[in-house]
This record gives C-alpha cells, sequence and structure tokens, in this order.
C-alpha cells in the first residue's frame, strides 16, 4: 500500500474516533450555554463539578478566575448566590460587561461526584471563595496550612460590594458593580507590552468562526469561489496558530464533498444549493464548541464598532505568513488574495486589498519576502484609514491606526532617518530587524499563553502543504487535510517523515495564477 493512502486512512480515522466534532450539531460552549437562558434571572457563574473543573480552567481565555464552593442546601448560600451573581454579571458570558479577565466559576458540594474535589481543596466551610490564575487550579488543591501556594482564599468578599472591592485591590482595577458595556474600561495598550498579543490567539480563533459565520450567513459559496475556499482551509488545516482551528479546518476539508458537493452548483434551481450552504455548513464549529465565545481580547476596542474582527483576521492572516515555508509563500499569497477578494464584505477594503494583490508581478520564492509583502500591505491601510478616521472621527480614541511596528515595540526596525510617522514609504525601515520582529511576534510570542497554560495548541513552522492551485475534488482535498493531521499527531511521525521525504524529491508545480 502506497504512503499517501495509508496516511488518508489514518488521518479519517482519527477525525471520527474523536467525539468532539467541529461538524457535531448541537454542541455548544460551556459559557455560552450558561448565558443564553435569558428567561427569568440569569445565572452567570459558571457551574463546575469534577468531570469539566479542569478542562473549564484550562480552557479559559480568563486571566484570573474565581471558584466558591457551596452546598445547595445551605441557607447562607443561597442567600449570598445574588451577590455572587451581580459580580459574575461583570465578568462571564459573551454579554460580559469587562469579558476575558475574570471567570467566576462555583462547585456544589452537596453533590457526590464533587466530594473528592471539595477535600482537595479543604473546604471547611459554606461559601468558601478562593482566587488565582485558571491554570493553577488545574490538577491542584488548597492546604490552610500550605506556603506560598498560587491559590489565595477570599476572605472579605461576603457582599458584592466587598467582593469587587477585593478584586480591584488583586488587579489593579476599579470596577463598579454599576458598570455598562465600554464603561470603566482598563485596556491595556498593545504598543509598549509586546506580550499583550499573546492575548490575540484568542481573537484569532474568533476572527476564524467569525468569518466562516459570515460566509455561512451570506450565502458566499459559489461554483467560482468553491476552489479559493479549500485554497483557504488548506492553508488553515496546516498552519492556523491554533490547534483546534486546524483540526475543525480538516475536518471541514475532509467531509467538504459531503457536506457542500460541486455538483449542486449545477442544478437549475439555485435556492437549493443556498438551503444546502445553510443547513450542512451551518453545523460547522470551525474553531470547537468554545468558539464563537462573543467578545475580543487583545482586538477589544473602547466602542462598540472599533477593532474586533477586522483587528482578529489581521493577525490572523500575519500569523500564517510567519508560519509558512519558501516553498509555500506563493500558495499562502494566492490563498489569502483569493480568500479576501472573494469572502470579506466590506467592499471598498476588500477592493483596496485586491488592488495591492494585483500589483504584485512575480511569484514569492521566499517566505520572507512574503511576510514583508503583507506587512507593506497592512501598513498601507493604516495609512489611508489614519488621515479617513482622524477627518471623520470615526477612529478608537485609545487605539489609533499607526504605523506597524512603532518604536517601543521594535527599536532596531528604525533607521537613522525615521521620516513621517503617519507615511510608512517615507520611515527608513531595516527590513531584516522588521522580519525577525514578525516572526517572533506572530509567531512564538502570539502562541506563548497557550504554551505556559499547556493547552492543546502549538507551533506548526515547517509543516509541507500540498501545492495545488486548484484543488476541487474529493481526492485531493482529503488528501491535503489527513496529511496536515498526520503531521500534526506524534503517533505518526514515522509515516509523517516518510511523506515529508518523498514530497521533498518531488518537483514542485507552479501555483502562479
Amino acid at each position: 500500500m502506497s504512503p499517501v493512502p495509508l496516511i488518508l486512512l489514518i488521518g479519517i480515522l482519527l477525525l471520527n474516533f474523536d467525539q468532539s466534532s467541529a461538524l457535531s450539531v448541537g454542541s455548544r460552549s460551556l459559557f455560552r450555554e450558561v448565558s443564553s437562558n435569558r428567561a427569568g434571572d440569569v445565572d452567570y457563574a459558571v457551574e463546575l463539578n469534577a468531570t469539566n473543573f479542569d478542562a473549564v480552567l484550562r480552557d479559559t481565555p480568563a486571566m484570573f478566575s474565581v471558584v466558591e464552593f457551596f452546598a445547595h442546601w445551605c441557607p447562607a448560600c443561597r442567600n449570598y448566590k445574588p451577590h455572587y451573581e451581580k459580580v459574575a454579571r461583570l465578568f462571564n458570558g459573551p454579554d460580559a460587561v469587562h469579558p476575558g479577565i475574570i471567570v467566576m466559576t462555583r462547585v456544589d458540594c452537596a453533590l457526590k461526584i464533587n466530594n473528592k474535589l471539595c477535600d482537595r481543596f479543604s473546604v471547611s466551610h459554606y461559601p468558601m471563595l478562593f482566587w488565582g490564575h485558571p491554570s493553577k487550579f488545574v490538577g491542584a488543591g488548597w492546604e490552610p496550612k500550605q506556603e506560598k501556594s498560587e491559590i489565595h482564599v477570599i476572605d472579605d468578599g461576603r457582599t458584592a460590594e466587598r467582593l469587587l472591592n477585593w478584586i480591584n485591590k488583586q488587579i489593579g482595577s476599579s470596577y463598579g458593580l454599576d458598570d455598562e458595556k465600554f464603561e470603566n474600561e482598563h485596556l491595556a495598550t498593545n504598543i509598549s507590552e509586546p506580550e499583550q498579543i499573546a492575548r490575540a490567539v484568542y481573537d484569532v480563533e474568533e476572527a476564524t468562526t467569525t468569518a466562516f459565520d459570515i460566509i455561512i450567513e451570506h450565502k458566499m459559496i459559489k461554483s467560482e469561489t468553491r476552489a479559493s475556499l479549500i485554497k483557504f482551509l488548506q492553508l488553515l488545516v496546516a498552519h492556523h496558530p491554533s490547534r483546534r482551528c486546524r483540526k475543525g479546518s480538516a475536518e471541514v476539508l475532509v467531509n467538504f464533498d459531503d457536506i457542500y458537493p460541486s455538483e449542486i452548483l449545477s442544478i437549475d434551481k439555485p435556492e437549493t444549493a443556498e438551503n444546502n450552504q445553510k443547513g450542512s455548513f451551518g453545523n460547522i464549529q470551525i474553531c470547537g464548541k468554545e468558539v464563537p465565545r462573543g467578545y475580543w481580547m487583545f482586538c477589544r476596542g473602547s466602542k462598540n464598532d472599533t477593532r474586533g474582527f477586522s483587528c482578529g483576521l489581521w493577525v490572523l492572516l500575519h500569523s500564517l505568513s510567519v508560519r509558512v515555508d519558501d516553498g509555500e509563500s506563493q500558495f499562502a499569497f494566492t490563498a489569502i488574495c483569493d480568500f479576501i477578494h472573494n469572502f470579506f464584505i466590506c467592499e471598498e477594503c476588500r477592493q483596496h486589498f485586491y488592488d495591492m494583490c494585483s500589483s504584485v508581478s512575480s511569484p514569492f520564492k521566499t517566505s520572507r519576502d512574503f511576510v514583508l509583502w503583507l506587512w507593506t500591505a497592512h501598513n498601507k491601510v493604516n495609512s489611508r484609514l489614519m488621515k479617513e478616521e482622524a477627518s471623520l472621527g470615526t477612529g478608537d480614541p485609545k487605539f489609533p491606526k499607526i504605523v506597524w511596528p512603532p518604536k517601543q515595540l521594535c527599536a532596531p526596525c528604525y533607521g537613522s532617518n525615521v521620516g513621517r510617522q503617519d507615511d510608512p514609504s517615507r520611515i527608513d525601515w531595516d527590513q531584516d530587524e522588521v522580519f525577525k520582529f514578525l516572526t517572533r511576534y506572530y509567531g512564538m510570542t502570539l502562541v506563548s499563553l497557550y504554551k505556559s497554560k499547556d493547552a492543546p495548541l502549538g507551533e506548526t513552522t515547517g509543516r509541507s502543504l500540498e501545492d495545488s492551485s486548484s484543488p476541487t475534488s474529493a481526492v485531493v482535498v482529503p488528501v491535503g487535510a489527513a496529511l496536515a493531521i498526520a503531521l500534526a499527531s506524534c503517533a505518526f511521525g514515522a509515516l509523517a517523515c516518510y511523506w515529508r521525504s518523498q514530497q521533498k524529491n518531488r518537483k514542485p508545480r507552479r501555483s502562479w495564477n
């Protein structure tokens, strides 16, 4: 048996074996379920138990967590619940006032399933509240006489006011119980703290899901756009910084001809194709059941209509560019250009980006050239929007458009002749330093938060991508998806290495359009 069918079979079996399939129907994020019931009293705090305690706290994007141990039969606990919920309203769920900062949770110690969990934390009274970084709770416990513990008992939180005051002292904030969205924000600057980009990995997942939601909602998959979507999915399978998005994209590719067969485009009734698009593709969870979360982290603006999706999409494109090999740079360029041209719904932005793509006269031969081209394109967009937003007053006052990167983040990127700060073409850039900065910033630093939490994400640099400019057949699509998954799995390392060696010996086909 040749290695290609064997890898294909392994990839498909691996995908079908996982019960948390991105194509599963009706699975919902725990955090979204908590906030989805708007009838009657709303419970904002996340109910945890022994089966999901570690998983929820490991995967949450929040920087801090509060865990309340209580018993449902306890009168004091019932009386305390409204106080706890007042604080949880600020931080939990897609409608949170201050999302992504603190996750408020609770564990019912009266349930037998939680006996060992409550014993781990030496729960001595109800309610008992703990504070710490979410990852510090995973597989951990607490002892009263434990020294230098990274989990702390909240000793002054008997009312909503006192609990929020205690939290404010811990993180240096001034949140109030009456805060509403985009009020009293404490948004960290992204121009002087390079580590802030680590939080954008969640925004990359959010942007990926939002992009596909838009494609589905607006029925944008046509006979003429189908191939470009498949090319972009292949790029995501191999190089998306989030493993769950790589996995979800691969599952879509493997099942693409089943959930959206090409034959349906040739039928006489276009509404049939549209209904199929809304039906089959409507069940896709491209980045897993936890996404979309309904809010932005690094890309959160100070106003409701600023930053967000466009910021997250730019971070995604840059993160893809720094992960491709030299031999994949042209494929990545055409995949991104075609995707924006066919699926980005802002007409002016789409045309402006496509004009920049069309101005490229020769194929990219190195990933460095592609990375720097995308960086130049982004600065051109920023320069244009900078002028428009200044004259119309439509920009984000806390996050104005700037030339990227600023000197605060990369002083070596600037030569002796700094030039005008609003015109990137007049700046004396040291492009070697710019390339190093972009590779580090959108590469290792972007995923550093997940790596420190030991979450299921990682780098994918160095993976080969099937070089095909129009892979629309059922044979090519699964091979590309299964290959990426096999390469991502250490269990199939031997097969992956063999296939990689075969690919290197093969003469590359041109994909320049």
